[in-house]
């Protein structure tokens, strides 16, 4: 736990973005991390992109709509959308309780991982990053 936010060091981070990547060697997964749910609060609408659509690094792979806020969950990798969660869609609060688990978004097939992966955060460099960063912003997640 870092400031009450749980980052686990075998995901890939889009620290800024607060959204996090797992790579299986032919699809990336991607959600909101713990902090962007405490930071959103109550999560009441997830809208992804279609399977089968392109998304460019960068650019949103799905909108989050919060009591609180309202915005993209940019996408880590540039790829086709494969899957993706109708939990999320039809419960969004599973964002909130489940963020690293039932909460993920949605799966992306890469088309380059080894590139697009160069810029992310993860094992115990990305879990100091981020720490880094919350701490700059001043970021606490209440309740851990």
């Amino acid at each position: 736990m870092i400031r009450g936010c749980n980052i686990p060091d075998d995901l890939f981070y889009l620290v800024e973005k607060h959204v996090w990547a797992s790579y299986d060697g032919e699809v990336v997964t991607v959600g909101l991390s713990d902090v962007a749910q405490h930071l959103a609060k109550t999560v009441v609408a997830v809208t992804p992109k279609s399977v089968g659509k392109r998304v460019a690094k960068g650019k949103s792979l799905a909108t989050v709509e919060s009591s609180k806020w309202v915005g993209p969950v940019p996408s880590p990798v540039s790829g086709e959308v494969v899957e993706v969660n109708d939990a999320v869609t039809e419960s969004p609060t599973t964002l909130n309780s489940d963020p690293y688990g039932e909460g993920w978004i949605a799966r992306v097939r890469p088309d380059d991982w080894e590139a697009d992966s160069t810029d992310l955060a993860t094992g115990a460099e990305g879990v100091d990053a981020y720490q880094r960063f919350l701490e700059q912003e001043g970021i606490v997640c209440e309740g851990g």
